[in-house]
């Protein structure tokens, strides 16, 4: 697979490499019923720090998850041993579900070099690789120097400018149930439904058997694409529920050349949850 992934064996090789670090970025829905502090402790890539996207979000806002301020950031992974110059792996339980979203915060506050492991841990598990237990061990503190790319991210305000001009279509990972008003929202309060003029692009239909461990190759992701109506040479702003799993169509977007204008971060726990914003049921 091409890049941004690395094989389980070229990071096997790397392990021990100074200036490469291994981040477990697992997060689960509450649905998903798994723990991933637990699954952590029980065995992780050795040498693996975890990032929990609970733990280092904003903690003003009231919406889940959402990108933390660049100097929260830096002082979070700072203290995990990680310069922004180091060549950064991440993984997740799943295979590709919420390392793309990890990926994306460290690419956002001015990364170089991160990567997502292909297959995740099933797939270093598969390979035969060992396994690390217990918490985490102390890392020699680093200075994250943050360049935020303010431009990656995208608030209520781009996301109506953009649909009002055509500059970028807004793509929304939710199933369709979700997307189509048929289906209530997880979190309490939301309405059903989508943002007007918006198309849907499931994330499950963008991996193989839908079971979010790796990405479909790129011949069927361009045709789920095309079945979608979107159009890859437009630029494109993604979206989902609650800015995890746009993650992942932004990346299946990039493994196609074609690298996504923004996410945005809200996502449907922000449009949904304010009344003064317009929704759409049923087929766009």
């Amino acid at each position: 697979m091409t890049l941004p992934f690395v094989s389980p064996d070229w990071l096997h090789k790397r392990l021990h490499d100074k200036n490469t670090i291994v981040v477990d970025g697992s997060w689960y829905l509450p649905d998903m019923k798994r723990d991933a502090e637990a699954e952590y402790l029980a065995g992780h890539i050795p040498g693996a720090v975890r990032v929990d996207i609970e733990a280092i979000k904003d903690t003003d806002s009231s919406l889940p998850h959402m990108l933390p301020t660049p100097q929260a950031f830096s002082e979070y992974v700072g203290k995990l041993g990680i310069g922004e110059t180091f060549t950064i792996v991440v993984y997740d339980g799943l295979g590709v579900f919420s390392a793309p979203r990890v990926r994306w915060m460290f690419r956002t506050f001015g990364a170089i070099s991160v990567f997502i492991l292909a297959g995740g841990l099933p797939a270093w598990k598969e390979a035969g690789y060992p396994l690390e237990e217990g918490p985490q061990k102390p890392r020699t503190l680093r200075t994250f120097a943050t360049h935020f790319h303010g431009n990656s991210v995208a608030d209520v305000a781009v996301v109506q400018e953009a649909l009002a001009t055509g500059a970028a279509q807004v793509v929304d990972a939710r199933g369709a149930p979700r997307f189509l008003g048929e289906a209530q929202e997880p979190r309490p309060g939301l309405r059903s439904g989508h943002i007007p003029g918006s198309k849907n692009l499931p994330a499950a239909s963008l991996t193989v058997d839908g079971k979010m461990e790796e990405l479909k190759p790129a011949d069927e992701l361009r045709a789920v694409i095309n079945q979608a109506a979107i159009n890859m040479d437009m630029p494109v702003i993604t979206t989902c529920g609650s800015g995890v799993t746009a993650a992942i169509v932004s990346l299946a977007f990039e493994t196609l050349n074609h690298e996504p204008r923004a996410l945005y971060d809200g996502s449907w726990a922000e449009w949904g949850s304010r009344q003064d914003l317009p929704i759409k049921t049923g087929k766009p």
